[in-house]
This record gives structure tokens, C-alpha cells and sequence, in this order.
């Protein structure tokens, strides 16, 4: 089904500044949607080729995932004259503490990562809980791809081609109680094969948990990722199934997802147990709310450069305020940050 969503304005450049104004948390460890409107986009079209993509490295994608492939509603959500990010850039400059805190540390230790079998609980209060291999668990949802902003809270920002489902479409399916109130991702927890976890950083309590309010996981934009680039998520995206809510900080979109469940309480959530004054529960995406150690007024686009960092204003809600705004009426977001 085609999602109709109102039209969110543009991102805007801002003028040059200096790019030392962001820092990474590696620091903290180490001691517009244009509705349904299809873009110009270089290479692709509605009803091509999805593998078209410019520099996309081949996967080995599960059958179950190529058989949903053929029929995947390309291009269902999309951003007006933004260009996406490479495949490359989006591959290699990442943030999975599990692999390694440095960006090039998950492509770089990720590669034997085995993701079949894989299987997903979900539990809680729900009326229908369960435990599935991901090729069950994927069986009732229609793909799409879902071109999005991301927006790191380190300040650096890309534009993703996500394949795909909303996260309602599951509530649907598992039917949550009067008692649900949130809703907790859980990723994988194998020191054996992601190295991150065996590292010694006593600051993460593995495994990675992040949380979205009810009404915030049945908003049209939140969804649940299989794919990237018209092909399989690569591991150090967060393969085999990912967590993309577009509005908020990229630490919320949890990867390599192995349990979700319905709470009535507001989970615990990883960055907020480290430092709950710098990473708040809501992470939602503000210019006018810094980070204590750097602006989030403006991002740095990627690609860029030390000479040409292409940097920009930040947009509330990363540009996706008509869509989400309201779920937060009556809410300081200076406090709920």
C-alpha cells in the first residue's frame, strides 16, 4: 500500500563553517520527505533496476529476501533534490560499537558475521508472542524502499535508500495489550563474533537496547530495515534487521535486532544508562538543543572533505516535522531531549 505522507520542505546549505565543531562519543568510550513526489535521482527510476546503484558492492542476499525483492514498491517514500549518499560512504563510516568503536572498525571486522539462521522474539504485552526464524518473521510484510536523511548525533549527516517495513504492520500482527506503552528493540549479544563485545569498554552493558514510545512506532515514517541500496543490509548496517526512525539521532535505529518486545514502563536504553545528559530517551533530532560538547545547529554532509566539508543547517526533527511534530505536543523537547 502506498503511503501518503504531507510534504516536509528541503534541506537548506548553510554557509561554511569550521568542521571542528563536532566530536565523536568514541571520546565518552575510549577513557524533506516530499510525500509520495519521486525525485531526480542519477541511475534510478520508478520500476528499474534496484542493483543500479552507483558503486553498490554485491551481497549474498537469502532467498527469502530476493523472492520479496520482485515485488518491493521502490521508491515509496523519497527526499526532493537531495542527493543519496554512496553506497561506499554509507558502508564504511559507521557507528556499531559491537564491531569496534573507530567508523572504519564494522566494515572492517564485520565480515564474517553470520546472519542466517537469525531469530527474532517478540514478546511482552502482546497478544500473539513468539519466537521466529526472520524468514517467518518477514513473511506477512510488503517491502519498500524508504529514502531517508540520517543524522548522526555527532553531527554528520546521509541519504539512505532503506528497503523496508513500517513498524505498524508488526504491532498489526502481535496485536499489543492495553498495557503496552513502549515498544524495546534488543540487538544480538555474541562476543564471538562481534568483537566490540569482548573489547573491555565497561561503559556498554551489552547488549544495545533502544526504545521508541507506542505512538512513535506507529508513525508512518518509523519502520523496520531488511535492505539498503536494492540489495541485503550490509553488516555494518546492522544485517539482518535494523531499527530506522529518520526524525531522531542515528543511535536510536538499533541494529541486528533479536528481540522486540511490548512494555508498559520506558525501557533502559544504552547511551541514556551511559550518559542520560548527553543522550537523552527521545533523541529526536534539534538545532536548538546542543549536545554539551558541540552545536547541532549545522551537519556535515557526507561525502565531503577536510577543505569541502559540506556543511549545513540542521532542521528540526531532521526536516520530517510535519509528519512527527505532533506526536510531541505539550512536550518541552529542551527537557525531553
Amino acid at each position: 500500500m502506498l503511503i501518503k505522507l504531507p510534504r516536509t520542505s528541503a534541506c537548506k546549505e548553510s554557509d561554511v563553517t569550521p568542521e571542528g565543531f563536532y566530536l565523536s562519543r568514541r571520546a565518552l568510550l575510549g577513557g524533506s520527505l516530499a510525500g509520495l513526489a519521486v525525485g531526480a535521482l542519477p541511475g534510478v527510476a520508478l520500476g528499474a533496476d534496484p542493483s543500479r546503484y552507483a558503486d553498490v558492492e554485491p551481497g549474498n542476499a537469502p532467498a527469502w529476501f530476493n523472492e520479496k525483492l520482485t515485488s518491493t514498491q521502490w521508491q515509496a517514500v523519497n527526499v526532493k533534490n537531495e542527493a543519496i549518499t554512496p553506497f561506499k560512504d554509507a558502508t564504511h563510516y559507521n557507528n556499531f560499537y559491537e564491531f569496534g568503536t573507530e567508523k572504519s572498525d564494522p566494515a572492517k571486522n564485520s565480515g564474517a558475521f553470520k546472519t542466517e539462521p537469525w531469530k527474532v522474539v517478540v514478546d511482552g504485552e502482546v497478544g500473539k508472542p513468539g519466537s521466529y526464524a526472520l524468514e517467518d518473521f518477514m513473511k506477512p510484510y510488503q517491502l519498500e524502499e524508504r529514502i531517508y536523511r540520517l543524522r548522526c548525533v555527532e553531527a554528520w549527516s546521509m541519504v539512505i535508500p532503506w528497503i523496508g517495513f513500517p513498524i505498524s504492520a508488526l504491532l498489526k500482527q502481535v496485536e499489543p495489550t492495553s498495557k503496552a506503552k513502549y515498544i524495546r528493540f534488543e540487538t544480538l549479544q555474541d562476543p564471538k563474533s562481534m568483537p566490540g563485545q569482548r573489547s573491555g569498554f565497561a561503559l556498554i552493558d551489552w547488549p544495545y537496547v533502544e526504545g521508541l514510545r507506542l505512538d512513535e512506532a506507529m508513525n508512518p515514517l518509523a519502520i523496520l530495515a531488511v535492505g539498503m541500496y536494492g540489495r541485503e543490509l550490509a553488516n555494518q548496517n546492522g544485517a539482518p534487521l535494523r531499527l530506522v526512525v529518520p526524525w531522531k539521532y542515528g543511535f536510536k535505529s538499533v541494529k541486528s535486532i533479536v528481540r522486540i518486545s511490548l512494555v508498559s514502563e520506558q525501557p533502559k536504553t544504552t547511551w541514556q544508562s551511559i550518559a542520560a545528559n548527553e543522550y537523552g530517551f527521545y533523541a529526536n533530532v534539534n538545532p536548538t538543543v546542543d549536545h554539551p560538547r558541540w552545536t547541532q545547529a549545522h551537519e556535515r554532509r557526507l561525502p565531503g572533505s577536510l577543505f569541502s566539508p559540506n556543511i549545513r543547517q540542521t532542521e528540526m526533527f531532521n526536516g520530517y516535522g510535519e509528519e512527527v511534530a505532533s506526536l510531541y505536543t505539550g512536550l518541552d523537547l529542551r527537557k525531553n531531549y
